[in-house]
């Protein structure tokens, strides 16, 4: 007996639809290795009927009051929240999470996420209106920028698409939404719900692979690509991005140092790293797994974070008993068994480091201690549940191996001393600086980074902003 595969499709213009080609691929739980559901492998023609419905869509909603995107926004984030139970089976199918931690760490903050944005339509700030010249009045008009082609990830599915769309349709843009070909489900579940609150071609999703991300990007309609991705894939975009100049917001790679000193509170700091370093299975660019300790106390360190690595529980969706589920997905546990059996005969793997059960892609929490900072894997995002740790001397040399990556998104500093906190955050060439925390968000401060790890903000009234553009109209007083 088979069961039968459940059919995801496009969303478009209001209406769901298959590939006009009828292409599909199949998508895989991670947790059990099986194919589940088949998506469409959007084309051209996906791709133009998509672009056509937002840029039919955007006089419209462009010319919406502020109140009135709010009013929608608060309508999506209630009946978010209403069909809770739904979007996170959709989501722990698509990604192996954990059903109870995906239902207490991952919605409820997408629910306050998408009402932020809604409170922000309206909160828009400009300067202030005046005479700068004799006899003439400036204004400064925020205004939409048009229809944005976002590109989200595999890692936080349900969570990214929310950050692209909520401030995008907050500020008046129309949006087209591809997810990741290997967890398109939660979206396409998403479109469903939002189908009933914004008007026809507001909000479109096309499911497809790398090939279709770049099909819209390079399309002449959108006004701004925007993608959380690999640096590659940023690259890319960038790149194609260009030909048109089109507007890009890049949210990349990441190899957030943790920099723990002398005078840390040891065993709070091991217990906090290991839950901010294995949680969704270390697949997070702000995951804590670069951890910098100060000589003296590294050995110490080290036993402890082994052991709390050896407690740390991965295995199925709805165990209540474990931290993490699988990787995404074959090649990404290819890539992560990859880099530590490439290891330098100077490391130690601690803990971890093999593949758990025989059937899913679930890596074991790992700890590998005697590292150098030119190592392959100090070096590289790996993207799973393996923390390394280096040790330091001083001041001056935590800060040169913590900057010394083409990674800038994020960092934390563990410490009692008040101004070696505030210097270290000064200098840290990240983003996001945590101090005796590491990984919290909300939203109303910023998160995104510098060097490879991209531009442009999400969360807060500066990713808002990112989705608009600015008008300067000047007036005589004279006639």
């Amino acid at each position: 007996m088979t069961t039968e595969l459940r059919r995801l499709r496009n969303y478009i213009g209001g209406e769901f639809k298959d590939a006009a080609d009828g292409r599909t691929t199949e998508v895989v739980n991670p947790a059990t290795g099986e194919v589940y559901a088949t998506a469409p492998l959007s084309g051209q023609a996906d791709v133009d009927a998509a672009m056509a419905a937002a840029a039919a869509a955007f006089p419209g909603w462009r010319d919406t009051t502020p109140a009135e995107r709010q009013k929608a926004l608060l309508k999506i984030a209630d009946a978010f929240e209403a069909r809770a139970d739904e979007l996170v089976a959709a989501e722990s199918e698509n990604t192996g999470k954990p059903l109870g931690l995906t239902a207490s760490e991952e919605l409820p903050p997408m629910v306050d996420q998408i009402r932020f944005f809604a409170g922000a339509a309206r909160l828009l700030e400009g300067r202030s209106a005046g005479e700068y010249m004799d006899g003439m009045t400036s204004i400064i008009r925020r205004e939409p920028v048009g229809v944005c082609a976002q590109v989200a990830p595999w890692n936080y599915p349900m969570m990214m698409a929310v950050w692209k769309f909520a401030p995008a349709i907050a500020a008046g843009n129309t949006v087209v939404l591809k997810p990741s070909d290997t967890t398109p489900a939660s979206t396409v579940l998403m479109a469903e719900i939002i189908d009933s609150v914004l008007p026809k071609g507001v909000f479109n999703v096309i499911c497809g692979d790398r090939e279709t991300g770049r099909a819209m990007v390079e399309h002449s309609t959108p006004a701004m690509a925007s993608i959380t991705g690999s640096v590659r894939a940023g690259m890319q975009v960038a790149e194609s991005a260009s030909k048109d100049v089109k507007r890009v917001h890049l949210e990349l790679g990441g190899k957030a140092p943790v920099v723990v000193f002398e005078d840390a509170d040891i065993p709070k700091a091991v217990e906090d790293i290991a839950v901010a370093g294995y949680f969704n299975a270390g697949q997070d660019c702000t995951a804590a797994t670069r951890v910098l300790v100060h000589e003296s106390i590294h050995d110490e360190f080290v036993a402890a974070l082994a052991k709390a690595a050896t407690d740390t529980k991965t295995g199925a969706p709805d165990d209540e008993d474990v931290l993490y589920g699988p990787l995404n997905n074959p090649n990404q546990l290819k890539q992560v068994a990859g880099f530590i059996e490439r290891l330098p005969a100077h490391a130690k793997v601690e803990a971890g480091g093999h593949q758990v059960g025989d059937k899913g892609y679930f890596y074991a929490p790992t700890v590998v201690s005697g590292l150098k900072q030119d190592d392959e894997i100090i070096q590289n995002e790996v993207f799973g549940p393996v923390i390394t740790v280096q040790s330091f001397t001083d001041e001056s040399q935590a800060l040169e191996y913590a900057n010394g990556v083409e990674f800038a998104l994020a960092s934390s500093v563990w410490t009692k001393d008040h101004g070696r906190a505030m210097r270290m955050s000064k200098n840290l060439d990240f983003g996001c600086v945590w101090i005796n925390t590491h990984i919290p968000l909300v939203a109303e401060m910023p998160h995104g980074g510098f060097k490879k790890s991209g531009y442009g903000k999400d969360l807060s009234a500066y990713g808002f902003e990112d989705y608009t553009r600015i008008k300067h109209v000047m007036t005589s007083l004279n006639g």
